[in-house]
């Protein structure tokens, strides 16, 4: 693309164009402890860890992972919620040259075998209550070693009873492991392990640094291989987005997962880059939240639609002070107008949507948080990013206003997909990664995301796009949340289901869902099937999962033709 008409719309502070310092990830923070050694850089649930703390321990964990035989490339894997022992971890690992395997605490024991034999990670870390499961699984893997660590080493005590959504059957306390052969506890690599620096050789644009899976609702999850210059990139530019956020003066808040690329990105990285603190919370309790918002006065708040939601949603939202936030960026799903606008009432902060995925590390675009707004966008694209839509299946652009996939360069793009060199090929085209997002761009150079390539519902040969159907829902009061899927039809192919979460004590029915829906859509996009639930189905994230709700569709229409 030879124009950039998004560029108009940059806020002056903003630069079209970023230069990337060639350094390991891990150098920042090296950088902020011998600037600031004494700053907080942790505050988790009572205790705060300054970054000489953080740099000495995460230099700990590399030499303890090198005297274990860890050699550069050799793969680590985290398998922790946010906690020190994360952060720690995962500094430690780039220090001592390894690449970083994130894994999610909920994983069974089918999905941990798969990752850990596909990556052929070396060692693991993680908390005492998922021992067991490593152990059942181990023989079918690569592991070496498994460090072993649980939530209560970095909580004060008795301060920690304050926190009592942190229970021994979600966390463990429980769990007797011996520090020996295989098995290492954490608190013994930190208070017997000694300091070191290491010189590991290094190379800005090749040497991976994270390997991190695709979230896999669909088939095998695939492990992204992202360099330190793909995550250094993508951290610059989210500085220079909220450039209004000094460095060193900040609180950042860390709610999402760092198992996920948007938490780790915007939360654990970007608060290192710019020398900042980092408010952790292991899990998402709505009023814990408010809780520790209100007491450590975070200033910006990553988040998902969902985490926004359910904060608005709790009765007493409005008893708390959440006047300190400054900035929200919301990601991995669409974000209800209804939510930003009310959001923003509360806080008197901004909340804007951005867009990314896994494979650029993971953010290209984003909404001027201090500038132009159009809602219903995902914004513009950010520094050193280029996007186009191109004509589904072809490599032809398409002009302003016409719907296809989005397609994207820039400095975060993936490497790769590990040991994957076919799908590799097929992500790209000319140069341009494939979202698998369909969308359009505006003449102002806005782009908005009609919904997933695989979302799409062809129902009786008329394309449905599920968020414009969600979004009128959305404008139902009653709705918190709610997700539109496309299931087997014997006439259609494919017709349109709501899956609908009341907020509490409103009510609603599906006639007068149904009546509505047809004063705002075309008769061929009102769901045909309304179904109320306590819950959706979600990632760690908060992402809700519109293809599990599929299979279970596909399930059940199986189970009726079998009898």
């Amino acid at each position: 693309m030879t124009t950039k008409p998004w560029l108009k719309n940059y806020p002056e502070e903003v630069p079209s164009s970023l230069t990337f310092e060639e350094i390991p990830v891990q150098e920042f923070l090296t950088r902020a402890y011998k600037k600031n050694p004494s700053k907080v850089a942790i505050h988790f649930m009572g205790r705060d860890l300054t970054y000489t703390e953080l740099y000495e321990s995460a230099l700990r964990f590399a030499n303890y992972l090198q005297a274990l035989g860890v050699e550069k490339g050799d793969r680590v894997a985290i398998m922790l919620p946010n906690s020190p022992q994360s952060v720690i971890a995962y500094y430690g690992a780039m220090y001592a040259g390894a690449i970083v395997v994130q894994t999610n605490p909920l994983y069974t024991e089918r999905e941990l075998q798969y990752q850990m034999a596909d990556s052929g990670a070396k060692v693991i870390l993680l908390m005492d209550i998922l021992y067991p499961r490593v152990m059942k699984i181990i023989k079918e893997t690569a592991l070496e070693n498994v460090i072993v660590t649980a939530i209560k080493d970095y909580l004060p005590f008795p301060k920690n009873l304050v926190y009592p959504f942190i229970q021994k059957k979600q966390y463990g306390f429980s769990v007797k492991v011996e520090h020996s052969g295989q098995n290492h506890l954490f608190t013994e690599i930190m208070r017997s392990t000694p300091i070191k620096m290491m010189d590991i050789p290094f190379d800005f644009e090749e040497d991976i640094a994270l390997l991190q899976y695709t979230g896999g609702t669909t088939g095998f999850p695939k492990g992204v291989m992202l360099t330190h210059k793909n995550l250094i990139a993508n951290t610059t530019m989210c500085d220079a987005w909220m450039y209004k956020c000094a460095h060193g003066e900040e609180t950042i808040m860390g709610i999402l997962p760092f198992f996920h690329v948007y938490g780790m990105t915007t939360v654990m990285l970007l608060s290192v880059v710019t020398q900042n603190k980092m408010v952790l919370l292991p899990k998402f309790d709505v009023e814990t939240a408010l809780k520790t918002i209100e007491k450590q006065k975070p200033t910006l708040f990553p988040g998902a639609p969902t985490l926004y939601i359910g904060l608005l949603n709790h009765p007493d939202i409005t008893k708390y002070d959440l006047s300190s936030i400054k900035a929200c960026l919301s990601g991995s799903a669409s974000l209800p107008v209804e939510v930003q606008e009310k959001f923003e009432a509360v806080t008197g902060g901004k909340l804007v949507e951005g867009y990314g995925l896994t494979e650029t590390s993971p953010v290209t675009h984003g909404t001027p948080i201090w500038g132009k707004r159009v809602i219903g966008s995902i914004g513009v694209p950010w520094p050193n990013t280029e996007a186009v839509i191109l004509r589904t299946g072809d490599t032809e652009a398409l002009p302003v206003g016409e719907v296809g996939e989005i397609a994207v360069k820039g400095p975060q793009i993936m490497k790769g997909y590990w040991n994957r060199p076919e799908d590799t090929a097929a992500a790209f085209v000319d140069g341009w990664f494939l979202t698998g997002d369909l969308g359009y761009m505006d003449e102002e150079g806005f782009f908005y995301v009609v919904d997933r390539k695989k979302d799409l519902i062809i129902a009786g040969g008329f394309n449905i796009y599920p968020r414009e159907v969600e979004e009128v829902l959305y404008e139902r009061e009653e709705i918190q949340e709610c997700i539109v899927a496309g299931i087997p039809d014997p006439y259609r192919g494919e017709t349109v289901k709501a899956y609908i979460v009341l907020k509490e004590g409103y009510s609603i029915t599906e006639d007068e869902l149904n009546k509505y829906c047809r004063q705002h859509l075309a008769a061929f996009k009102v769901p045909r099937y309304y179904e109320f639930r306590d819950e959706l189905p979600k990632t760690a994230v908060g992402k809700i999962l519109r293809r599990a709700l599929v299979d279970e569709e596909k399930t059940k229409l199986a189970n009726k033709e079998a009898k």
